[in-house]
């Protein structure tokens, strides 16, 4: 009976004639760059460009195809992160490409290389999967795609170094996976992350991670035609 009395009181308190409420007042936000993408900056730091230590990966000087490529995926559920695909729900691709744009121009200095935790052995290691990768079980040398200087092949592969050695050592176990890195079908990057080992990815990630940033762009101009045959899905962008 007490909570029937209590509930009445509210009510006639609710409903009395004159009384005043106050009503958060609507917010009129600028569609401006600065506003939209102020979710990312959270994660990926100011400018788009994150911490060393952290897992989210840098966006600024990123080509912008792969940017798109990578904010259309997890939109549509290709690559999956919660708060990513919150985030990208309902943006269109020309609102994705715009934002993929904003990034890929900013020039932002990049974080000093991270001390190697690397022995010799493992040192050797990675420097061969970089520069010859493994014939026997199908795996390119990365500089095939990600070029010699390992900075890239604008629009749509990426560079390697500058990079933070966890977010490295995450994305290959993903990819190891299969469970969270899908790209928009089964690329050649889950394929090759498939059949490298626990000890090859770490190696790799602390060696690219220990490499300084050029100070020029060293980015290759064109991807080699048997690698673009291979990773053909990669390199695709709103073209199509």
């Amino acid at each position: 009976m007490k909570t029937f009395f209590l509930m009445m009181a509210i009510c006639s308190i609710v409903l009395a004639p004159g009384a005043e409420f106050a009503v958060a007042a609507a917010v009129d936000v600028p569609d401006t760059m600065a506003e939209r993408v102020k979710p990312c900056v959270a994660c990926h730091g100011s400018e788009g460009v994150a911490g060393k230590d952290s897992f989210y990966p840098r966006l600024a000087g990123k080509p912008k195809g792969y940017l798109f490529n990578q904010l259309r995926d997890f939109r549509d559920g290709r690559r999956y992160y919660r708060p990513m695909a919150l985030l990208l729900e309902n943006l269109s691709d020309e609102y994705l490409m715009e934002m993929a744009s904003h990034f890929a121009d900013l020039k932002q200095p990049y974080p000093p290389p991270e001390p190697a935790s690397l022995t010799p052995g493992e040192a050797a290691l990675a420097r061969r999967l970089i520069e010859n990768g493994d014939s026997a079980r199908n795996i390119p040398a990365c500089v095939e795609c990600h070029g010699k200087a390992l900075m890239g092949t604008p629009p749509f592969i990426p560079g390697l170094l500058g990079l933070p050695r966890m977010y490295m050592v995450a994305q290959f176990g993903a990819w190891r996976s299969g469970g969270l890195l899908r790209g928009r079908k089964a690329d050649c990057m889950s394929e090759i992350g498939k059949q490298l080992t626990v000890e090859e990815t770490n190696a790799l990630a602390a060696w690219l991670s220990s490499r300084p940033v050029p100070e020029r762009d060293f980015s290759v101009a064109t991807l080699a035609a048997e690698m673009a045959q291979r990773c053909g899905d990669i390199v695709r962008s709103s073209a199509e």
